[in-house]
């Protein structure tokens, strides 16, 4: 997979809320599926489906423990998204500084 392969995976796994609730819990530790699944009111399948996307991007690793499947959230992944996001940094100060600029001359 080439690195725009990889930035898009990464984009798709990020762009549902559920996976988002799905990082979100991760953060907090390692988890089989069923504990994950027990959060959403979807099914078990339809939570595999929503891991398997966070796994190609990525985002999550899997790692079978005994019978139980464990997902392990991979943080560095979301640095892809983070970088994309931190580009615009400059752009939101100069217009905020910019309307600052614009009330403050108005009062």
């Amino acid at each position: 997979m080439n690195r725009i392969e990889k930035d898009q995976a990464v984009f798709r796994a990020l762009a549902d809320p559920t996976r988002r609730a799905i990082i979100a819990m991760l953060a907090h530790g390692d988890r089989p599926i069923a504990d994950i699944a027990a959060e959403f009111d979807v099914t078990r399948p339809a939570v595999a489906k929503h891991l398997a996307i966070l796994r190609e991007g990525g985002i999550i690793s899997v790692e079978q423990r005994g019978r139980e499947r464990i997902n392990r959230l991979n943080p560095q992944a979301l640095k892809t998204a983070a970088d994309w996001l931190n580009a615009f940094e400059s752009f939101w100060d100069e217009r905020l500084a910019h309307l600052k600029k614009v009330v403050e001359d108005k009062s």
